[in-house]
């Protein structure tokens, strides 16, 4: 009895469903460019996205913002705004929301060419000296450091 009782459970078993990909898996899924994505990424991509509508929507605007990014096409800015604050995902929503206070600059960032990166990575480069030299020289020897340091 016992043996049949076992073939039968065999023969009749639903094989479990395959656990699903880590959050950290499908955002980086999300943000590669899907040209770049393998086949089987963009597969199980396309299978994740088309269970959860939110998902999707949330990686077609994540997506939107970062061409916005990297071609410097802030002149797309209101209207990826106003479908983020339109959007179910509560994240995206705050998002939008604190791009919105600071305006002007989130739209300068997107637009104008230059930027101020170069002296900000000379005055954190500075203030790493500085934290290094507390309570430990004067000004003098702080000086030197940072003039001779690359």
């Amino acid at each position: 009895m016992r043996r049949l009782t076992a073939r039968l459970r065999r023969d009749t078993a639903v094989p479990a469903p395959p656990p699903p990909p880590p959050a950290k898996k499908v955002a980086r899924w999300i943000l590669t460019p899907p040209g770049d994505l393998a086949d089987d990424d963009r597969a199980a991509l396309a299978q994740i996205t088309g269970r959860c509508e939110e998902l999707k929507q949330a990686g077609a605007l994540v997506r939107e913002f970062a061409d916005m990014l990297c071609n410097r096409r802030g002149e797309r800015l209101e209207a990826w705004a106003s479908q983020a604050q339109d959007s179910p995902v509560s994240e995206l929503r705050g998002f939008a929301r604190g791009l919105r206070t600071d305006w002007a600059a989130v739209t300068a960032g997107l637009t104008v060419s230059y930027s101020s990166g170069a002296v900000e990575g000379h005055v954190n480069r500075i203030k790493m000296i500085k934290r290094q030299m507390y309570g430990r020289a004067k000004p003098d020897l702080l000086r030197k450091r940072v003039l001779l340091a690359d």
